[in-house]
């Protein structure tokens, strides 16, 4: 069952904050040594969206931060497919209205995974496996 990584669960995870649980901490890198851990690209937009709005900092311009957050050995990006594109305005509901939230839980949903994040309103959503 891939690992996806909520897009606050990747930051965190890169920048080593303490904000990530030990429990995640430990299953990403169990996962990531075993059968890799996964982002949805649209991770990395909402990166660039953060930065752009000065919601976060980081240690290094976005480009390069970008580069080495997603080199690392056993890391893979899903990417945004027509399928899922589509299918993340067509999730069963309860489902709240982030667009972002809509195309991870569908990346999630779309490669049978299981996703780390702190997101209260996704650990809800009974229709897609969170953990923390």
């Amino acid at each position: 069952m891939p690992t996806f990584l909520d897009t606050h669960a990747w930051v965190w995870w890169v920048t080593e904050d303490r904000r990530l649980s030990k429990r995640a901490g430990s299953m990403i890198r169990h996962d990531l040594a075993r059968e890799g851990i996964w982002i949805s690209a649209i991770s990395i937009w909402e990166v660039a969206k953060k930065v752009e709005k000065r919601k976060l900092f980081l240690d290094r311009p976005l480009r390069q931060w970008l580069e080495l957050a997603t080199s690392a050995d056993g890391l893979y990006v899903a990417e945004l497919t027509n399928a899922i594109l589509v299918e993340s305005c067509d999730l069963p509901p309860p489902f709240h209205g982030d667009p972002a939230d809509q195309m991870i839980v569908t990346s999630v949903r779309h490669h049978n995974g299981r996703l780390v994040t702190k997101d209260a309103a996704l650990h809800r959503y009974p229709h897609v496996l969170c953990l923390w």
